[in-house]
């Protein structure tokens, strides 16, 4: 698996980056209140509610973690969701445990 380790440290170098990874480990405790299925993603909206951070704060945050291929995001209709991207984050902590 390809993946771009500075991308990731600099991804995880920020705490509310970290948080929002906590966060989408478990959908279900901190985004219980979304209408669409868990399973699609949590909605860019309830993430941009939970950080109290103004709306493009947040969607800077989402894209670095994006980038650094710890995030993925799926669209529907306007909507973004995002979820944990769970292979590269076990690639990373392997790499990490060389």
């Amino acid at each position: 698996m390809q993946m771009d380790i500075d991308a990731i440290h600099k991804a995880l170098a920020n705490p509310m980056r970290r948080q929002i990874l906590v966060w989408l480990k478990e959908p279900e405790v901190y985004f219980s209140d979304q209408q669409h299925p868990l399973s699609l993603g949590v909605c860019a909206g309830l993430i941009d509610r939970r950080c109290e951070l103004s709306q493009s704060t947040v969607s800077a945050h989402l894209s670095t973690l994006l980038k650094a291929g710890l995030i993925t995001s799926h669209r529907v209709g306007q909507w973004n969701y995002f979820k944990r991207d769970e292979a590269v984050i076990q690639a990373f902590i392997d790499q990490m445990q060389l």
